[in-house]
């Protein structure tokens, strides 16, 4: 029997040399140093859930380890940010002895941190923020993707790349949206302090409320009282760009960097603020007169004298407690007129 002879033809070098290529670059898992701070990339398509560790020396990001997981039917449905995050819990579970002895930097450009920090934050979330608060977890944005380990991960996952596109698509289609409008006012005299507050939405749909401050509080107080409840009622019906209308010049120089916030009350309200703000994706703060925000002045005086005459569809709320410090609002009354 004769022995066949392999002939090594032009086609077969090129595949020998793609092979060899591609073992070349295949990237090399390495052990961390003891207390090494590592790099984790999370990623998330339609079926699965992976993220990859690696450790960063000297400007070069090798792998550690790489862990993935098949979505059950229910979590195929859960939002892009709850995947990520369960990506995340995922990775802490199984490279439990990597969380907990080394600092591990998360680049995402999804606002993960800010989101299981909030305090209304409930259900699973709530519950993988508690896990995740025994590891020493950094959330930081991701840089462009240059490095191979993270290309060869993005390859890894070509579902991914896909929701990479729609999520960029999405939010370009986002960057088009009209913005709801928000108009809120506050009073403070002697027979005490509310706040009034408009939302508008783009199809013209308005929702009033009418706020008793059950506390001492200034005018001016008064005011981000009123622009804070505005804001979180804004962020509790899912609305993605805002442009408030305030007739406090305080409330609006500061919030635009026009006037410093004098004061440790007001240093807190501006912070405050600032941070309920930074939850939409894009907003705008205006200074209108008072002539232009009747509806919000007259709610605001009405609440801070008494329920009696106001119209039937506006909601009323009573806050026992200012909201800063950062505390969450005891809310003692809700309802409606009648």
């Amino acid at each position: 029997m004769k022995k066949s002879q392999f002939q090594w033809t032009p086609e077969a070098e090129n595949v020998f040399h793609e092979m060899k290529d591609c073992l070349i670059k295949l990237p090399t898992l390495t052990a961390p140093n003891k207390g090494e701070p590592f790099v984790l990339y999370l990623s998330a398509s339609d079926k699965a859930v992976e993220a990859v560790l690696l450790v960063d020396r000297q400007g070069v990001q090798t792998p550690v380890y790489y862990v993935s997981r098949t979505l059950t039917d229910p979590e195929t449905r859960y939002a892009i940010m709850e995947k990520l995050v369960l990506a995340l819990i995922h990775a802490s579970r199984r490279l439990r002895r990597y969380f907990a002895n080394h600092v591990i930097h998360v680049l995402t450009n999804y606002n993960i941190g800010n989101i299981l920090a909030r305090p209304e934050v409930s259900g699973r979330l709530a519950k993988w923020a508690i896990e995740l608060g025994g590891h020493n977890v950094v959330f930081r944005p991701r840089p462009s993707i240059k490095g191979q380990v993270l290309a060869d991960f993005m390859t890894e996952v070509p579902d991914d790349k896909d929701r990479e596109c729609k999520a960029m698509e999405k939010a370009e289609k986002k960057q088009t949206e009209e913005p709801w409008l928000l108009y809120t006012d506050g009073a403070s005299n002697e027979d005490g302090a509310g706040a009034g507050l408009r939302l508008v939405s783009p199809d013209k749909n308005e929702f009033t409320y009418a706020i008793r401050l059950d506390f001492k509080s200034t005018n001016n107080e008064a005011e981000y009282e009123a622009f804070l409840a505005g804001l979180r009622l804004a962020i509790k019906m899912g609305v993605r760009h805002i442009e408030a209308h305030v007739d406090s010049m305080l409330v609006a120089g500061q919030i635009n960097g026009q006037y410093e916030a004098k004061g440790d009350t007001m240093a807190l309200y501006l912070n405050q603020a600032k941070t309920l703000l930074q939850t939409f994706y894009s907003y705008k703060v205006h200074h209108i007169n008072r002539s232009e925000n009747k509806s919000a002045d007259a709610l605001s005086k009405l609440a801070s004298t008494s329920f009696q005459h106001l119209a039937k569809d506006v909601r009323i709320e009573v806050l026992s407690n200012p909201s800063v410090p950062l505390r969450e609002v005891s809310v003692i009354q809700t309802g409606t007129t009648s």
